[in-house]
């Protein structure tokens, strides 16, 4: 059986082997790549105050939240108070384990429409269409079925492709979030296909969360980093929040970046959950149209200015960027609101926007770059 290679981004490198879902134990780590970590937290702090960090492993990946200038205390009261909001969000919008999402999905499957969720889902669910729609359904977090056909709703991948004809049936069946309907708290959709999955968009939804419980107890400087969503808050002694881009094809960033107060940044790639199978690469970003992964592209990552749900938006809009075509990306970010965006494409080219490519210090240089207007 062909070995099965599995890597998961991290913020501006490249941690380990495999990570798995509540076991990280299994993480392997990096030295090297830690201390680059170090470089870009600890640069020019000098005699600034002290950084206080903290980790955790929640969303299937680490995550990190660092808080600068505050005293020890008060510092530690906060990053207590997010990493625990994680963990509840963690909890809640599992889509394999059994969570709220996943009682929610077996009320759809046995054909109930008139199902109580909470406030919050109700949120969520509504806040993911609403992009979903904007989107032309590329975004679509209904299309659970297809993921766990494809093997990724486990700790870990095997390498092997689905049914064909259970694959076939899905793609008729074109389940969607417009299938959903709302009556206050309560959830219903006309298609037992829908099968809800918001990996792609729980992420960014708990970095909006975090910011809010960050301001709440006062922290006007942190940085926040699931899995390589990161939002910004104000600075870090005077110096902005600084952030590497993954390369996505070496263990090295390709680019860094300065985050302004309240930006989110959001990057999906083929490299961060894949399994290979006879030489060829399937990653988990799979295309609706087709329920097969996407092809042709390596990486898209976007840059989302402060506004509310900026971290969601950061975590979802790059994932049609990067299923959408060549010829489609640029118009379809514009309906999504996404100015600043880069997309490397299977030929080692970075097609990135003239906006974005001016906050952009390359530190690669093994791609051609094309700005787009």
């Amino acid at each position: 059986m062909p070995e099965m290679r599995l890597l998961v981004s991290g913020f501006g490198f490249r941690v380990g082997r495999a990570k798995y879902p509540g076991n990280p134990k299994r993480e392997t780590r990096n030295p090297k790549l830690f201390l680059l970590l170090g470089f870009l937290l600890l640069a020019a702090c000098g005699k600034a105050p002290p950084l206080v960090q903290r980790e955790a492993y929640v969303f299937g990946t680490r995550v990190e939240v660092s808080v600068w200038g505050e005293p020890s205390e008060k510092a530690a009261q906060a990053l207590a108070a997010v990493l625990a909001e994680f963990d509840r969000l963690h909890r809640m919008l599992h889509a394999w384990q059994p969570s709220e999402l996943t009682a929610l999905n077996d009320a759809i499957a046995a054909g109930r429409r008139d199902i109580a969720v909470s406030p919050e889902l109700t949120f969520i669910l509504q806040d993911a269409a609403a992009i979903a729609t904007r989107s032309d359904q590329l975004f679509n977090p209904a299309i659970g079925r297809l993921v766990a056909l494809w093997g990724f709703h486990a700790d870990e991948f095997k390498p092997a492709l689905p049914d064909a004809a259970a694959l076939a049936a899905v793609v008729r069946a074109a389940p969607r979030m417009s299938d959903l309907s709302f009556a206050g708290d309560r959830v219903g959709s006309r298609n037992r296909a829908v099968q809800l999955d918001l990996g792609g968009y729980a992420k960014g939804y708990a970095l909006d969360r975090a910011a809010a419980i960050l301001r709440g107890m006062g922290v006007r400087n942190a940085l926040i980093n699931i899995g390589g969503n990161v939002m910004a808050l104000g600075d870090k002694g005077g110096a902005p929040w600084r952030v590497g881009i993954q390369h996505p094809r070496a263990a090295a960033p390709l680019a860094t970046l300065a985050l302004r107060d309240g930006e989110a940044i959001g990057t999906s790639g083929d490299y961060q959950r894949y399994f290979e199978l006879e030489g060829k690469r399937y990653c988990h970003l799979l295309d609706p149209r087709t329920g097969r992964p996407a092809e042709g592209v390596e990486a898209v990552t976007v840059l989302i200015p402060r506004r509310d749900g900026a971290g969601a938006l950061s975590d979802a809009a790059s994932k049609p960027l990067f299923i959408a075509g060549a010829g489609e990306w640029r118009a379809l970010a514009r309906r999504l609101g996404v100015a600043d965006a880069l997309r490397i494409d299977a030929g080692g080219v970075m097609h990135v926007t003239a906006s974005f490519r001016e906050r952009l210090t390359i530190l690669s240089s093994d791609l051609k770059i094309a700005v787009e207007p």
